[in-house]
């Protein structure tokens, strides 16, 4: 039987006269040899003023730690440009920005419950609207963008509708909306964080960005809160 012949380009390290040995051990070859590699010892202690891992970090420890607002800028704006390439418009690009805030809400709402539990002996867990708008509006701004949020507004003319006002969301200050796209708010990824976090806490609500400029503050924005029936039932139950 005959065999096909390698290709010019390709070369034999090996011919059938050398043993089943010889093919297991490169040492033996006198085309390549391995560098020795030394041992690994994954039981050795990290050494004496090394910074340990984020890993090892406690999470109370990392409270109050912050984050460079230009790589926070520069990441987000990258996020934008990457969704805005795979949308169809502004309503599908402002729902994609939603969906991911809510999969960071729902990491933030759980970093806070057990920041809260490991930091006091009887931790409470707030079962009215209001107390949990007010720790959205404080705890959770401070906890994602460094400060708390400027306004608590409730609609006069609906009853089931509150609004949190930032007057300059961190993460609007560097984005450059184009004239065509004037509508977009991409603060509806706080919008998304803002409704995870309601739905974690048992409030069920759909929840908006909107722009709502005014001339001593050009980027002002108002996250519209918009409740479920049943939960206001439920608020209406608890007062009596």
């Amino acid at each position: 039987m005959s065999y096909a012949q390698p290709h010019p380009r390709f070369s034999v390290l090996s011919n059938s006269s050398l043993s089943s040995g010889e093919h297991l051990s490169p040492a033996s070859s006198s085309r390549f040899s391995l560098p020795s590699v030394p041992s690994i010892n994954t039981a050795s202690t990290p050494k004496p003023g090394a910074r340990p891992n984020i890993y090892d970090r406690p999470l109370n420890k990392t409270r109050t730690a912050e984050v460079s607002s230009a790589a926070f800028a520069f990441l987000f704006s990258e996020v934008v440009q990457y969704m805005q390439k795979r949308v169809s418009g502004i309503n599908d690009l402002e729902r994609r920005l939603n969906t991911l805030g809510y999969r960071i809400g729902t990491r933030v709402l759980e970093l806070m419950a057990w920041r809260n539990e490991a930091a006091s002996k009887a931790p409470k867990r707030e079962t009215r609207f209001l107390p949990a708008l007010m720790s959205i509006h404080t705890h959770v701004w401070r906890t994602v963008f460094g400060k708390a949020a400027d306004a608590i507004e409730k609609s006069v003319e609906n009853s089931d509708e509150y609004m949190i006002i930032d007057n300059d969301p961190p993460i609007t200050r560097n984005i450059s909306v184009p004239r065509d796209m004037s509508s977009l708010s991409c603060s509806s990824f706080t919008a998304g964080i803002v409704e995870a976090v309601l739905d974690g806490l048992g409030f069920s609500a759909r929840v908006t960005a909107h722009n709502t400029p005014t001339e001593q503050f050009p980027n002002r924005t108002t996250i519209l809160i918009k409740l479920e029936k049943s939960v206001l039932e439920r608020e209406e139950a608890l007062k009596t």
